[in-house]
């Protein structure tokens, strides 16, 4: 790869993820930088710069009025059609926990052809009623368009949130979003055979938060935008996997990596 994919990670107001959110897009073969978002907003820096952008997990002022609802809206409003823009380039999006309620809540996912930035669905405080931090296991739509999973069947990963139940208020559009493909990450026991999705609840902890359908991620119907509540970007070392003392196995990337991988080929192929 001669020139290097130029990833925007955006920082600020209680996001505390972007080192690591740095670390595994270089580790993939991109030229990764911290931004905070007023930059963006105030015009020092242009998302029109980048190939690919990253809203990574933390605190954004501080959940207050709900995860990821006030910098949704600072995106929303004050990055409008820089982000539109973004996206009908086919540039890849990405959002991680915090990440990926930002992007709920402005409307970015699991959004539409138009990119018009219509929310559609929330994430509501776990049915545990507390902070979930443990492991789970995702299966992924081999039909989906999303690049960002491409090849990829199953993967465990931490969670880390207090609202990860995904849910919107019309029922019939999660039927719209399975057909399309669109409902890429699910929850699944990993005791199960693949493919074992399914669209009824599964018993806690198995899913961490209720989430309807065992949604833990979704995409945009270009499969450029994905958003998901667990961290992939955590598990990008076999090292930091939950059972690697119990496992006889080389050590290298894990199991997240090639979440980035993909959309770092995905932009590379476009440059």
């Amino acid at each position: 790869m001669s020139a290097k994919p130029r990833v925007a990670v955006i920082s600020g107001f209680g996001i505390n993820c972007e080192t690591e959110t740095i670390a595994v897009f270089e580790m993939a073969g991109a030229s990764a930088e911290k931004i905070h978002v007023n930059r963006l907003v105030n015009g020092e820096v242009s998302l029109e710069d980048y190939h690919i952008m990253a809203v990574p997990g933390g605190f954004s002022f501080g959940d207050h009025l709900g995860s990821g609802r006030l910098l949704g809206n600072r995106l929303r409003f004050g990055l409008r059609e820089q982000v539109r823009d973004f996206v009908r380039a086919g540039k890849p999006v990405i959002g991680i926990c915090n990440g990926f309620q930002v992007l709920v809540k402005m409307g970015l996912l699991p959004g539409d052809d138009e990119v018009s930035l219509t929310q559609t669905a929330s994430l509501a405080l776990n049915d545990s009623g507390h902070y979930e931090n443990r492991w789970a296991t995702l299966e992924f739509d081999p039909d989906s368009p999303c690049i960002w999973t491409k090849g990829v069947s199953r993967m465990r990963v931490p969670v880390r949130h207090g609202e990860g139940k995904f849910v919107t208020d019309d029922r019939k559009l999660l039927d719209r979003w399975a057909e399309t493909g669109q409902l890429v990450a699910r929850y699944v026991d990993p005791s199960t055979e693949y493919p074992g999705a399914s669209d009824e609840v599964l018993p806690y902890p198995v899913s961490p938060n209720q989430s309807w359908r065992n949604i833990a991620g979704v995409c945009d119907p270009s499969g450029l935008v994905f958003g998901l509540m667990p961290h992939p970007e955590a598990n990008h070392s076999t090292w930091l996997g939950a059972t690697w003392t119990r496992e006889d196995t080389e050590h290298g990337e894990g199991e997240g990596m090639v979440i980035f991988h993909n959309a770092v080929e995905y932009a590379a192929s476009r440059m």
